[in-house]
């Protein structure tokens, strides 16, 4: 049961990098964060924690980004929340 939900809310995270990284309103930068953020998630090299970590790592940075729109910045600080309750 709880391999199910890890992989639902991975999915999630997936699903919301994918509509920040094709968001045009949001500048190149995000959404290549974005896109490199996805990557690392479903690398399958490394462990779940280090991957979870370095996503977490790199939209920290794009969060602090002072040209995210706010609702750019919003949709990192969710995806945020998601990844550090994967990390526990």
């Amino acid at each position: 049961m709880a391999e199910n939900n890890f992989k639902l809310q991975l999915s999630q995270v997936i699903a919301v990098l994918d509509d920040l990284g094709e968001d045009t309103s949001v500048p190149r930068n995000i959404r290549r964060g974005a896109a490199d953020a996805k990557k690392l998630l479903l690398t399958e090299n490394d462990a779940m924690d280090v991957r979870v970590a370095s996503a977490i790592f790199i939209l920290d940075e794009l969060a602090n980004d002072p040209n995210i729109p706010l609702h750019g910045r919003t949709l990192i600080w969710n995806i945020l929340n998601q990844l550090e309750t994967l990390k526990e």
